[in-house]
Protein backbone atom coordinates (compact mmCIF):
# COMPACT_ATOMS: atom_id res chain seq x y z
CA UNK A 1 0.00 0.00 0.00
CA UNK A 2 1.43 3.35 -1.06
CA UNK A 3 0.14 6.27 0.98
CA UNK A 4 -0.72 9.38 -1.02
CA UNK A 5 -3.13 12.29 -0.96
CA UNK A 6 -4.52 14.40 1.85
CA UNK A 7 -4.52 12.70 5.25
CA UNK A 8 -6.36 14.31 8.16
CA UNK A 9 -4.41 14.41 11.40
CA UNK A 10 -7.55 13.84 13.43
CA UNK A 11 -8.89 15.24 16.66
CA UNK A 12 -9.95 12.88 19.45
CA UNK A 13 -13.67 13.34 20.31
CA UNK A 14 -14.23 13.32 24.07
CA UNK A 15 -17.10 13.79 26.50
CA UNK A 16 -17.24 16.14 29.49
CA UNK A 17 -15.19 13.66 31.56
CA UNK A 18 -12.43 13.40 28.97
CA UNK A 19 -13.42 9.91 27.86
CA UNK A 20 -13.70 8.88 24.22
CA UNK A 21 -17.06 9.81 22.66
CA UNK A 22 -17.74 6.76 20.48
CA UNK A 23 -20.89 8.09 18.81
CA UNK A 24 -19.13 11.26 17.81
CA UNK A 25 -16.05 9.35 16.61
CA UNK A 26 -18.16 7.13 14.36
CA UNK A 27 -20.07 10.07 12.88
CA UNK A 28 -16.89 12.09 12.38
CA UNK A 29 -14.69 9.40 10.78
CA UNK A 30 -17.48 8.18 8.50
CA UNK A 31 -18.05 11.76 7.36
CA UNK A 32 -14.33 12.18 6.68
CA UNK A 33 -14.33 9.09 4.45
CA UNK A 34 -17.58 10.06 2.72
CA UNK A 35 -15.98 13.42 1.91
CA UNK A 36 -13.14 11.63 0.08
CA UNK A 37 -10.28 12.06 2.53
CA UNK A 38 -7.21 10.11 1.41
CA UNK A 39 -6.28 8.78 4.84
CA UNK A 40 -6.57 9.31 8.59
CA UNK A 41 -3.92 9.78 11.29
CA UNK A 42 -5.09 9.43 14.88
CA UNK A 43 -3.25 10.28 18.10
CA UNK A 44 -0.96 12.87 16.59
CA UNK A 45 -0.53 16.24 18.25
CA UNK A 46 -3.97 17.34 16.98
CA UNK A 47 -5.30 14.12 18.53
CA UNK A 48 -3.83 15.17 21.91
CA UNK A 49 -1.68 12.05 22.26
CA UNK A 50 0.16 13.53 25.24
CA UNK A 51 -3.07 14.23 27.14
CA UNK A 52 -5.12 11.09 26.50
CA UNK A 53 -5.25 8.25 29.05
CA UNK A 54 -3.77 4.83 28.25
CA UNK A 55 -7.24 3.29 28.33
CA UNK A 56 -8.67 5.83 25.91
CA UNK A 57 -5.60 5.51 23.69
CA UNK A 58 -6.19 1.80 23.09
CA UNK A 59 -9.92 2.39 22.69
CA UNK A 60 -9.30 5.16 20.13
CA UNK A 61 -7.15 2.86 17.99
CA UNK A 62 -9.46 -0.16 18.24
CA UNK A 63 -12.63 1.80 17.48
CA UNK A 64 -11.04 3.81 14.65
CA UNK A 65 -9.81 0.62 12.97
CA UNK A 66 -13.29 -0.87 13.31
CA UNK A 67 -15.05 2.21 11.92
CA UNK A 68 -12.75 2.76 8.93
CA UNK A 69 -12.80 -0.93 7.88
CA UNK A 70 -9.77 -0.42 5.60
CA UNK A 71 -11.71 2.04 3.41
CA UNK A 72 -8.77 4.43 3.76
CA UNK A 73 -5.33 4.01 5.35
CA UNK A 74 -5.28 4.59 9.11
CA UNK A 75 -2.02 5.61 10.77
CA UNK A 76 -1.43 5.95 14.50
CA UNK A 77 0.83 8.43 16.26
CA UNK A 78 3.16 6.37 18.46
CA UNK A 79 5.70 8.93 19.59
CA UNK A 80 7.22 8.90 23.05
CA UNK A 81 10.22 10.42 24.77
CA UNK A 82 11.36 6.96 25.82
CA UNK A 83 12.32 4.65 22.94
CA UNK A 84 10.85 1.60 24.67
CA UNK A 85 7.52 3.38 25.08
CA UNK A 86 7.55 4.28 21.38
CA UNK A 87 8.20 0.61 20.61
CA UNK A 88 5.35 -0.45 22.90
CA UNK A 89 2.91 1.99 21.27
CA UNK A 90 4.01 0.95 17.78
CA UNK A 91 3.65 -2.78 18.51
CA UNK A 92 0.25 -2.02 20.02
CA UNK A 93 -0.82 -0.19 16.85
CA UNK A 94 0.26 -3.13 14.72
CA UNK A 95 -1.63 -5.63 16.88
CA UNK A 96 -4.75 -3.49 16.59
CA UNK A 97 -4.48 -3.59 12.76
CA UNK A 98 -3.37 -0.03 11.98
CA UNK A 99 -1.85 0.54 8.54
CA UNK A 100 1.15 2.56 9.67
CA UNK A 101 2.64 4.72 12.42
CA UNK A 102 3.69 8.37 12.55
CA UNK A 103 6.49 9.17 14.98
CA UNK A 104 7.89 12.56 15.94
CA UNK A 105 11.39 12.41 17.54
CA UNK A 106 11.82 12.42 21.31
CA UNK A 107 10.81 15.98 22.13
CA UNK A 108 12.82 16.82 25.24
CA UNK A 109 16.14 15.01 24.95
CA UNK A 110 17.11 16.66 21.62
CA UNK A 111 18.77 13.53 20.21
CA UNK A 112 21.84 13.65 17.99
CA UNK A 113 21.69 12.18 14.47
CA UNK A 114 23.18 8.93 15.81
CA UNK A 115 20.65 8.78 18.65
CA UNK A 116 17.81 9.58 16.27
CA UNK A 117 18.88 6.79 13.88
CA UNK A 118 19.09 4.32 16.75
CA UNK A 119 15.64 5.39 18.04
CA UNK A 120 13.89 4.71 14.73
CA UNK A 121 15.93 1.61 13.99
CA UNK A 122 14.97 0.02 17.31
CA UNK A 123 11.29 0.73 16.61
CA UNK A 124 11.55 -0.60 13.06
CA UNK A 125 13.01 -3.91 14.25
CA UNK A 126 9.88 -4.62 16.30
CA UNK A 127 7.18 -3.90 13.70
CA UNK A 128 6.35 -4.52 10.05
CA UNK A 129 4.31 -1.34 9.57
CA UNK A 130 5.57 1.59 7.48
CA UNK A 131 6.92 4.45 9.58
CA UNK A 132 6.24 8.11 8.82
CA UNK A 133 8.95 10.21 10.49
CA UNK A 134 7.52 13.56 11.56
CA UNK A 135 9.80 16.59 11.41
CA UNK A 136 8.46 19.58 13.35
CA UNK A 137 11.30 21.58 14.94
CA UNK A 138 8.85 23.94 16.66
CA UNK A 139 7.53 21.12 18.86
CA UNK A 140 10.30 18.50 18.93
CA UNK A 141 13.21 20.92 19.47
CA UNK A 142 15.29 19.29 16.74
CA UNK A 143 15.28 19.77 12.98
CA UNK A 144 15.65 16.65 10.85
CA UNK A 145 17.58 17.92 7.84
CA UNK A 146 17.26 16.34 4.37
CA UNK A 147 20.72 14.81 4.84
CA UNK A 148 19.49 13.11 8.01
CA UNK A 149 16.41 11.80 6.22
CA UNK A 150 18.80 10.24 3.70
CA UNK A 151 20.37 8.31 6.57
CA UNK A 152 17.00 7.36 8.06
CA UNK A 153 15.89 6.00 4.66
CA UNK A 154 18.34 3.13 5.24
CA UNK A 155 16.08 1.84 8.00
CA UNK A 156 13.76 -0.93 6.79
CA UNK A 157 10.35 0.57 7.60
CA UNK A 158 11.08 4.29 7.25
CA UNK A 159 9.08 4.90 4.08
CA UNK A 160 7.46 8.32 4.64
CA UNK A 161 8.03 11.65 6.31
CA UNK A 162 5.88 14.56 7.35
CA UNK A 163 7.93 17.69 6.72
CA UNK A 164 6.61 20.60 8.80
CA UNK A 165 9.00 23.45 8.27
CA UNK A 166 8.37 26.57 6.22
CA UNK A 167 11.05 25.54 3.72
CA UNK A 168 9.14 23.63 1.04
CA UNK A 169 12.28 23.21 -1.07
CA UNK A 170 13.19 20.47 1.39
CA UNK A 171 10.57 18.26 -0.25
CA UNK A 172 12.72 17.95 -3.37
CA UNK A 173 15.91 17.59 -1.32
CA UNK A 174 14.52 14.73 0.78
CA UNK A 175 13.31 12.88 -2.32
CA UNK A 176 16.66 13.42 -4.08
CA UNK A 177 18.95 12.58 -1.16
CA UNK A 178 16.96 9.51 -0.13
CA UNK A 179 16.91 8.38 -3.78
CA UNK A 180 13.13 8.28 -3.64
CA UNK A 181 13.04 5.84 -0.73
CA UNK A 182 11.13 8.35 1.41
CA UNK A 183 7.79 9.65 0.13
CA UNK A 184 7.27 13.16 1.49
CA UNK A 185 4.05 14.50 2.98
CA UNK A 186 3.80 18.22 3.57
CA UNK A 187 2.78 19.41 7.01
CA UNK A 188 2.25 23.13 7.43
CA UNK A 189 2.32 24.02 3.73
CA UNK A 190 0.25 21.44 1.86
CA UNK A 191 -0.40 23.14 -1.46
CA UNK A 192 3.16 24.43 -1.76
CA UNK A 193 4.54 20.99 -0.84
CA UNK A 194 2.53 19.36 -3.62
CA UNK A 195 4.04 21.79 -6.11
CA UNK A 196 7.49 20.69 -4.95
CA UNK A 197 6.82 16.99 -5.41
CA UNK A 198 5.15 15.86 -2.18
CA UNK A 199 3.08 12.68 -2.37
CA UNK A 200 0.65 13.89 0.28
CA UNK A 201 -0.35 16.39 2.92
CA UNK A 202 -0.84 15.63 6.62
CA UNK A 203 -3.50 18.22 7.21
CA UNK A 204 -5.18 19.89 10.17
CA UNK A 205 -7.70 21.94 8.11
CA UNK A 206 -9.03 18.76 6.47
CA UNK A 207 -10.61 17.95 9.82
CA UNK A 208 -13.11 20.61 8.76
CA UNK A 209 -12.79 20.58 4.97
CA UNK A 210 -11.79 17.04 3.88
CA UNK A 211 -13.28 17.30 0.38
CA UNK A 212 -11.68 20.65 -0.40
CA UNK A 213 -8.28 19.57 0.88
CA UNK A 214 -8.51 16.38 -1.18
CA UNK A 215 -9.41 18.42 -4.27
CA UNK A 216 -6.19 20.39 -3.83
CA UNK A 217 -4.31 17.09 -4.07
CA UNK A 218 -6.29 15.92 -7.08
CA UNK A 219 -5.87 19.19 -8.97
CA UNK A 220 -2.13 19.49 -8.35
CA UNK A 221 -1.03 15.85 -8.59
CA UNK A 222 -3.59 14.13 -10.81
CA UNK A 223 -5.20 16.72 -13.10
CA UNK A 224 -2.21 19.11 -13.06
CA UNK A 225 -4.69 21.99 -12.83
CA UNK A 226 -2.70 24.24 -10.53
CA UNK A 227 -5.00 27.22 -11.05
CA UNK A 228 -7.99 25.23 -9.78
CA UNK A 229 -5.99 24.03 -6.78
CA UNK A 230 -4.84 27.57 -5.98
CA UNK A 231 -8.44 28.81 -6.15
CA UNK A 232 -9.53 26.28 -3.52
CA UNK A 233 -6.44 26.98 -1.43
CA UNK A 234 -7.10 30.73 -1.41
CA UNK A 235 -10.72 30.17 -0.45
CA UNK A 236 -9.94 27.98 2.56
CA UNK A 237 -6.93 30.02 3.75
CA UNK A 238 -8.92 31.52 6.69
CA UNK A 239 -9.45 27.99 8.02
CA UNK A 240 -5.81 27.08 7.46
CA UNK A 241 -4.76 30.13 9.47
CA UNK A 242 -7.20 29.72 12.36
CA UNK A 243 -6.20 26.06 12.92
CA UNK A 244 -2.52 26.64 12.15
CA UNK A 245 -1.39 28.46 15.28
CA UNK A 246 -1.30 27.79 19.00
CA UNK A 247 -5.03 27.07 19.16
CA UNK A 248 -5.02 24.37 16.49
CA UNK A 249 -6.66 21.79 18.75
CA UNK A 250 -9.12 24.12 20.48
CA UNK A 251 -10.12 25.91 17.27
CA UNK A 252 -10.57 22.68 15.30
CA UNK A 253 -12.70 21.13 18.04
CA UNK A 254 -14.76 24.30 18.48
CA UNK A 255 -15.58 24.57 14.77
CA UNK A 256 -16.38 20.85 14.57
CA UNK A 257 -18.81 21.42 17.44
CA UNK A 258 -20.40 24.26 15.47
CA UNK A 259 -20.74 21.79 12.59
CA UNK A 260 -22.66 19.38 14.84
CA UNK A 261 -20.08 16.75 15.72
CA UNK A 262 -20.03 17.09 19.55
CA UNK A 263 -16.30 16.40 19.87
CA UNK A 264 -15.90 18.10 23.24
CA UNK A 265 -13.32 20.55 24.51
CA UNK A 266 -9.52 20.22 24.53
CA UNK A 267 -7.98 17.97 27.16
CA UNK A 268 -5.81 19.54 29.85
CA UNK A 269 -3.46 21.30 29.95
CA UNK A 270 -5.08 22.95 26.92
CA UNK A 271 -8.01 25.23 27.67
CA UNK A 272 -11.09 26.09 25.67
CA UNK A 273 -10.99 29.15 23.40
CA UNK A 274 -11.58 32.63 24.76
CA UNK A 275 -14.84 34.33 23.77
CA UNK A 276 -12.85 36.52 21.38
CA UNK A 277 -11.40 33.48 19.61
CA UNK A 278 -14.79 31.78 19.51
CA UNK A 279 -16.26 34.82 17.80
CA UNK A 280 -13.43 34.72 15.25
CA UNK A 281 -14.19 31.04 14.56
CA UNK A 282 -17.89 31.75 14.18
CA UNK A 283 -17.19 34.45 11.60
CA UNK A 284 -15.08 32.05 9.54
CA UNK A 285 -17.71 29.33 9.95
CA UNK A 286 -20.34 31.64 8.47
CA UNK A 287 -18.08 33.19 5.82
CA UNK A 288 -17.12 29.81 4.35
CA UNK A 289 -20.64 28.45 4.79
CA UNK A 290 -19.37 25.32 6.53
CA UNK A 291 -21.93 22.49 6.65
CA UNK A 292 -24.07 21.61 9.65
CA UNK A 293 -23.93 17.82 9.93
CA UNK A 294 -27.06 16.29 11.43
CA UNK A 295 -26.41 12.57 10.98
Amino acid sequence: MNFKGTFSVNITPTDSNGNLNLNSLKKYLNWQIQRKIGGLIILGSTGEFLSISSKNRVKMIRESVSITEKRVPLLVGTAAENTYDAIKFSVEAQKLKADGVMIIPPFYSTPTVEELFNHYQMISREIDLPIMVYNNPATSNIDILPETFAELSKIKNVKYCKESTMDVTRVKDIIRLSKGKIRVFGGIMGYESYLNGAAGWVSVPSNLLPYECTKIYENTKVKKDHAAAKKIYDKITPIIKIVGGHYYVAATKYILNLMGFDVGKPLLPRLDLSNKKKLECKKIFKKLNLPKISK
